[in-house]
């Protein structure tokens, strides 16, 4: 294995449907645009609420990509 480095970016996804689908339509989006993509990490979980119901989830991740030489 040999030793890498990674740069890491926040990024906020949202969905009508889940917290899951919030966590894919970011990272979905975000490999349009970067390359190397390897990991993830849950910051910060919220919604809207909206006539006494979930509206929108939105979830903050930290996203991992790996540099390349």
């Amino acid at each position: 294995m040999s030793d890498h480095v990674y740069k890491k970016i926040e990024l906020v996804g949202s969905s009508k449907a889940s917290v899951e689908d919030a966590i894919q339509n970011a990272i979905s989006s975000a490999s349009k645009s970067l390359t190397h993509l390897d990991w993830f990490e849950v910051q910060e979980v919220r919604g809207h609420i909206q006539d006494g119901a979930v509206g929108h989830y939105q979830v903050t991740l930290k996203v991992g990509f790996r540099l390349v030489d």
